[in-house]
């Protein structure tokens, strides 16, 4: 079967990525693989048995990313004639997928992990390039032999977005955790080296600078946190300039009225990502739209209690109370008093940051449940029994 995605290592930046990486891992054991994503790799890619690399035509140089996006799908298409069926994750491999089923006469699996029309901040990255990738999407989704929701919740936006689609057709396979990979590593070293105070408790938050991420309401809700915490940001791939001077203008306010706030932009190996979460107090995912939100099962499974939006699959994952706390998020409320969610943000962080014990309680019950229900085995067996419906 042939994988298509943007996203795979080492070219890995969102929680798609991720997702295609362990999936692929485990599908393995299971199924004749083989992947096709964007790019060379790079030096470090080296070549990989069962990958193959799509770079965006040199004769688009400069053009929207929309069309550089279907020049790949066009080269992945073409790669793919003797495969027996397709799975396509995200709209910059859906029309892919979608053209490999008309050319080749073979199924065509999807897995949304987040929808355009949910989307519209994309204008401001891709211009008239989203009602590209909305088409993409929309034509892929529309005629796919099988959808994949990674949530419950997800389910519901893609039969709410897509009403001509077969609800029939619509499975729910959640995303899923490596809790070998992510568990607590007691090791301070990272810590030391970017000025963390090991005194102080920090609040910490990993994600890319995008609308959806919602990390300018973390930005605002950070101005009235316990002083005593610290603010670690690991953020980068800003959609655009406008979001990243935002972004900026925003962590320049919060360091001019507290002490102890740190961004990292670059991409830190996983094994410091895991360091970084293990020692904080409290995780914060302000997502304003989520269909899951791996980034959170990865500090379940650290033992990190969990701070975040009760948005999307997000309480599939965080058990409020339990694993962590919600904070209600309304988006048409929001865009008119923000300050309501971003006081919400603040209430709760805090309250974790005053409960040390209760904090710990939260985060051992977040790590068993992520060992107990999120395995990337069952993930991947999940998927192989929606291939075997379709290929007989």
């Amino acid at each position: 079967m042939g994988l298509l995605t943007r996203e795979y290592p080492p070219d890995v930046y969102g929680g798609a990525g991720v997702h295609v990486e362990f999936l692929a891992r485990e599908l393995r054991h299971l199924a004749d693989v083989e992947v096709h994503c964007w790019g060379d790799g790079g030096d470090s890619a080296g070549v990989e048995r069962g990958v193959v690399r799509h770079p965006v035509c040199t004769g688009l140089d400069g053009a929207n990313d929309a069309l550089r996006t279907f020049s790949v799908d066009l080269a992945m298409t073409a790669a793919l004639e003797g495969r027996e069926i397709v799975h396509s994750h995200t709209w910059y491999a859906n029309l892919a997928g979608h053209l490999a089923k008309l050319l080749y006469g073979i199924p065509h699996v999807m897995t949304c992990h987040s929808l355009e029309p949910l989307r519209p901040w994309k204008a401001e990255q891709l211009g008239g390039g989203y009602a590209l990738s909305s088409w993409a999407e929309r034509s892929a989704v529309e005629s796919a032999d099988a959808v994949i929701a990674v949530s419950r919740g997800m389910r519901t936006d893609i039969l709410d977005c897509y009403p001509a689609l077969d609800p029939a057709k619509v499975r729910v396979v959640h995303n899923g955790i490596d809790t070998d990979l992510y568990r607590p590593a007691h090791g301070t070293a990272v810590l030391e080296r970017i000025g963390i105070d090991l005194e102080r408790p920090y609040v910490l938050f990993v994600g890319r600078i995008t609308r959806q991420k919602g990390v300018p309401h973390l930005l605002r809700a950070a101005r009235a946190l316990d002083p005593a915490a610290q603010l670690v940001l690991c953020a980068g791939a800003p959609d655009t300039p406008e979001i990243e001077r935002e972004f900026r203008e925003l962590v320049g306010e919060l360091e001019r009225v507290r002490d102890g706030v740190f961004w990292i932009p670059e991409m830190l190996p996983r094994p410091e990502i895991v360091q970084l979460l293990t020692h904080a107090a409290v995780f914060a995912c302000p997502s304003v739209y989520e269909p899951l939100g791996i980034v959170n099962l990865e500090a379940m499974a650290c033992g990190t209690t969990v701070v975040a939006s009760s948005v999307g699959g997000i309480p599939e994952v965080v058990d409020d109370g339990r694993t962590g706390l919600l904070v209600p998020y309304d988006a048409g409320r929001a865009q008119r008093h923000p300050e309501e969610f971003e006081d919400g943000l603040t209430e709760a962080l805090n309250r974790v940051l005053d409960e040390p014990e209760a904090a710990r309680r939260m985060g051992a019950a977040g790590r068993e449940r992520a060992v107990r229900e999120f395995g990337w085995d069952a993930v991947a067996r999940r998927t192989a029994d929606v291939y075997a419906e379709l290929v007989k």
